[in-house]
């Protein structure tokens, strides 16, 4: 999976540019909202609230040090998946988050003896997840978060404003895209396209009397972690069961995450690197379950950030991922990012999902469109379309486990992607051309 001008993820990039560049990845992550859904399922207090979106950023930061500094060693943001919502939700209401955070240990061994020392998710991977799966799953995941991001614009009061607040934002970042490529001495306008996009749209939301930083005087400045913050862990063999079978999906969603980063940078996903991270994403719940917070897996959008700035360079990320722990730790600065209103961050989002996608289709650019093969990448699609577009009370009333798999078009995606590759019939004649 190689792009035509390959990118050096290895680039040594000065401390203040790895720290502009790591900023732009923390602020376009979005992080706060998979916990805030939590917190309003489990209608958790305010407490306990602001707890969750705390260490949810400080594991998110550790896990992202962790797999591109050590483990991965890609250019990959963690951050929390929107997957395990609903069975995060489930356990928590019926048994305690202690039964969450407790399931997810057994599930870290599971999932670290995969990648070391038995080395088999790499297997798995090559057997489940050839290029036209990866390619496939990396176009899924950037367009079943369009939906995500164009909600954001439309289901909030003022509908018109925020449309004209995120076609700002839109506008903005493209054009410092293409200036920042097409004139030489702007290069740094491309650098940094992100950040400014996100400053033109805020600024235009305060002209519209739309940005409120109110509740960044009301936060305080530090705030340390502590062990075990919903209280003791509880070892539940259905939540274990639950949490496994979750986790499993959201591998093959991260598998495709990786997919989409190196087919954007031109890097190699062998045995060695896929072994690593699933080591890497087991050590992330192992974190998860001590300090709390949503868990954390590798952050698909990302990948349109390095295609939008063409920097891929690992020190990025892993400033990236020190400013998630800096923010964790000082809940003022984490106030700050919640406040960017959010019909900028949503039109931001949407430019960078079309960036996913179209890499996606990068990566199956050279698979010969036969038949089945056109169904093997059209089925998955349209299927994570029709999860993704689902009313909210027919996915309630499926039975708990479909409705976890319903409630993430990616997860539907991915697994209709490797099981239609897997038992559709291909002739010798349509082998994918090299």
């Amino acid at each position: 999976m190689k792009t035509a001008v390959p990118l050096n993820i290895d680039e040594k990039i000065s401390l203040p540019k790895s720290l502009s560049l790591g900023a732009q990845h923390v602020l376009a992550m979005d992080l706060y909202i998979v916990p805030i859904i939590l917190a309003g399922l489990l209608s958790l207090s305010v407490g306990d609230t602001s707890s969750l979106i705390q260490m949810t950023f400080i594991v998110a930061g550790l896990c992202t040090i962790i797999q591109s500094g050590f483990l991965l060693k890609l250019p990959v943001m963690q951050g929390p998946s929107y997957i395990p919502i609903g069975a995060i939700a489930a356990i928590g209401k019926s048994m305690g988050m202690g039964a969450v955070y407790g399931a997810m240990i057994p599930v870290a061994i599971c999932v670290a003896l995969l990648g070391r020392p038995l080395n088999l998710f790499s297997k798995l991977v090559k057997t489940f997840v050839p290029p036209i799966v990866g390619g496939t799953v990396i176009i899924v995941v950037g367009i079943s978060l369009l939906p995500v991001a164009f909600n954001g614009i439309y289901t909030v009061d003022r509908p018109a404003a925020n449309i004209l607040i995120a076609m700002a934002s839109m506008f903005s970042l493209s054009a410092f895209i293409l200036l920042g490529c097409f004139i030489k001495q702007l290069h740094w306008l491309r650098l940094a396209s992100v950040l400014g996009a996100i400053v033109v749209g805020t600024l235009v939301a305060a002209s519209m009397g739309m940005a409120d930083f109110s509740a960044v005087s009301h936060a305080a400045w530090i705030e340390l972690p502590s062990l075990l913050p919903f209280g003791e862990l509880v070892f539940d063999p259905l939540a274990i069961m639950t949490l496994l079978f979750v986790t499993m999906i959201v591998l093959v969603e991260t598998t495709g995450t990786w997919c989409a980063v190196t087919a954007v940078t031109g890097s190699d996903l062998d045995d060695n690197r896929l072994n690593r991270g699933a080591t890497g994403e087991a050590a992330g719940q192992f974190i998860c379950s001590l300090l709390g917070g949503s868990p954390v897996t590798g952050y698909s959008t990302n990948a349109g950030i390095i295609a939008v700035t063409g920097v891929a360079s690992r020190r990025a990320i892993i400033a990236g991922g020190f400013i998630l722990l800096v923010l964790g730790l000082v809940p003022k600065l984490t106030s700050l990012i919640a406040s960017v209103p959010h019909a900028v961050i949503a039109g931001i989002f949407a430019v960078i999902c079309v960036v996913i996608a179209m890499n996606g289709f990068r990566v199956v650019q050279n698979i010969q469109l036969t038949e089945r093969n056109m169904l093997v990448i059209g089925l998955p699609i349209m299927l994570s379309l029709g999860a993704v577009l689902m009313p909210r009370e027919i996915i309630y009333a499926l039975p708990e486990l479909v409705g976890y798999l319903a409630n993430s078009g990616i997860a539907i995606g991915a697994l209709a992607a490797v099981i239609l590759n897997f038992i559709l019939p291909e002739e010798a004649s349509q082998e994918a051309k090299a």
